[in-house]
């Protein structure tokens, strides 16, 4: 009897160690569902992680971000897992960057009604999707969504680099034409230094291709293709797509002189070769959408809308405080940030769908500027 006595209470015990355990489990309410490339890509996934991450250690709520599988090749199932291990976890809200988030956010916010969504880079989406992924049905109210004037801060570079003296550029970008921020990033710089050219009384010729890219990876072959460039004269590069960069640095280091720009975030801490970045506030833009959430203004501010973020609210330009350029000055570009600022200059943002074709550029109206499309 004192035997079974015994096991009865090293159950229980065992009992209370295990409820115990269950009910102490870590949680992570902010969660970050990366876009394909990797986590640390100087740009996109990066920016916005670093955005959740800093609300969450100021504010002393917990964060985590997953990475769905299979990498630069994660599918729609890859992401709704990745997703869903974040609610498993405890996340109340989700910060996911990248157009194709849609189909996987779609899915578990409506499966998911109680957990909220940033859709970085995206639209406010609805409950359902023809055919075509066109969003159709009820608005998820749910999900919020910010996207940036892309367009505002690739003008600026693309004006800043022909105003320092280079009438030979290039552009790469990722997404292989698909990708709406790039698309417009990439039509920016070339309306900016087009107009630049004007201004000096030069024509330029810019390069430019979606051809390597698609999952914004490096790779040896956009690296062949960019060193190419260098070799044939082009001076500078706008590199336009996450860990893209790190090929078109390769590729720079084979070519004196050779010089970059970067995107998203200030990419001149990579590469003494970067001129400029064409940046958009990520960390800051997310850091205010959950200031927005956690002070209990999601249904009155965010609920199935889209903010877009432009130089108005000081989330789209160059960074100064790295400022290299000479013959550029930070009071030139000041002035011209504030002339875009105000809408005296108002950048087209109108790109096609697929933008991996020359058509629509040859069409564009450019006087000073020769594109040649790869």
């Amino acid at each position: 009897m004192k035997k079974l006595f015994s096991i009865a209470i090293c159950l229980a015990m065992l009992l209370s160690v295990l409820t115990l355990a269950s009910c102490t489990k870590k949680t992570y309410k902010i969660a970050v569902v990366t876009d394909v490339g990797t986590l640390n890509d100087k740009g996109f996934n990066q920016g916005t992680w670093e955005g959740a991450e800093k609300y969450g250690k100021d504010h002393n709520i917990s964060y985590k971000y997953y990475q769905p599988g299979n990498g630069s090749d994660a599918t729609d199932n890859d992401r709704i897992a990745a997703m869903q291990a974040a609610i498993t976890n405890g996340a109340e809200i989700i910060v996911a960057p990248g157009f194709l988030q849609a189909t996987a956010m779609r899915t578990v916010a409506t499966a998911n009604p109680g957990v909220k969504f940033i859709f970085v880079d995206g639209w406010s989406l609805t409950d359902k999707a023809d055919e075509n992924g066109a969003d159709v049905g009820e608005p998820l109210k749910n999900v919020t969504a910010i996207v940036y004037k892309e367009e505002e801060s690739g003008y600026l570079a693309g004006y800043a680099a022909v105003m320092e003296g280079f009438t030979k550029l290039g552009y790469t970008g990722g997404g292989g034409g698909a990708n709406p921020a790039c698309n417009r990033f990439g039509f920016g710089f070339v309306q900016g230094a087009d107009a630049a050219a004007k201004e000096k009384g030069v024509n330029i010729t810019v390069k430019y291709s979606y051809k390597y890219g698609t999952n914004f990876n490096a790779s040896s072959e956009l690296q062949t293709q960019i060193s190419g460039w260098y070799g044939s004269g082009t001076e500078v590069v706008f590199s336009c797509g996450g860990s893209m960069f790190q090929s078109v640095k390769s590729a720079a280091a084979e070519h004196d002189g050779a010089k970059i720009i970067g995107v998203d975030n200030d990419q001149s801490v990579e590469s003494d070769r970067v001129i400029t970045s064409a940046v958009k506030g990520l960390s800051t833009s997310v850091q205010i959408v959950l200031n927005q959430f956690y002070s209990g203004k999601w249904d009155s501010e965010l609920a199935a809308k889209t903010q877009k973020l432009g130089a108005a609210e000081d989330s789209t330009g160059l960074p100064t405080d790295t400022w290299s350029m000479k013959n550029f000055t930070i009071e030139q570009y000041k002035a011209l940030f504030e002339k875009i600022k105000k809408g005296e200059i108002v950048p087209n943002s109108e790109t096609p769908e697929n933008a991996n074709n020359a058509d629509w550029l040859n069409k564009a109206g450019f006087t000073n500027t020769t594109v040649e499309f790869e």
